[in-house]
This record gives structure tokens, C-alpha cells and sequence, in this order.
């Protein structure tokens, strides 16, 4: 979960994020929400990305602000779940 956090928020490429998806998403201005353990269990879930999913949620109010600070300067708006999850993997990776 945590190496999943972190190649969702803190992968990139020129700066956003490096999952195509996330990247679509956060351009639209939606929260790095959720991400679920065993949220798709389909085979091409399991295959894809061993049935973690990730939820974005979007607060209508905020999608315009979300946007313009992830295009302009590249800032990922994230759940305290997510951030959580991030925070743990960079105190404990070796990377």
C-alpha cells in the first residue's frame, strides 16, 4: 500500500505524475482519495496492479483550484490517507 501511495504521489515524469490515470484525474482537478487493498480483484486487476485500486474524488467547489495548482505548478492534492501512506513509505524506504 505504501509503495503504491508513493508511485501514485510521488513518481513523475516532467514533474506530473508517471500513472497515465492519476495523471488524467488530477488534471481534472479531483483528491487523491482512497487506496484500496483488494479493491479489484478481476484477473487484470490482480495482474495490473496485484487489486490495489485507488479512488479520486472530486469536490466540484475545488476542481478548478485542483487543477490550476497541479497544471501550474505541479501540486498533487491528497486524502491525510494517501499522505499517510506516503509519509510511512519515505521514513521506511531504502530508495
Amino acid at each position: 500500500m505504501r509503495l503504491c501511495a508513493w508511485y501514485l504521489y510521488g513518481e513523475k515524469h516532467r514533474g506530473y505524475a508517471l500513472n497515465p490515470v492519476a495523471n488524467f484525474h488530477l488534471q481534472n482537478g479531483a483528491v487523491m482519495w482512497r487506496i484500496n487493498w483488494m479493491g479489484d480483484t478481476s484477473p487484470r486487476g490482480i495482474a495490473g496492479s496485484c487489486g490495489m485500486m485507488v479512488n479520486y474524488r472530486y469536490f466540484l467547489e475545488d476542481t478548478a483550484g485542483n487543477s490550476a495548482a497541479y497544471l501550474g505548478s505541479k501540486h498533487i492534492k491528497a486524502s491525510e490517507q494517501v499522505l499517510s501512506l506516503v509519509s510511512q513509505f519515505q521514513q521506511n524506504s531504502k530508495l
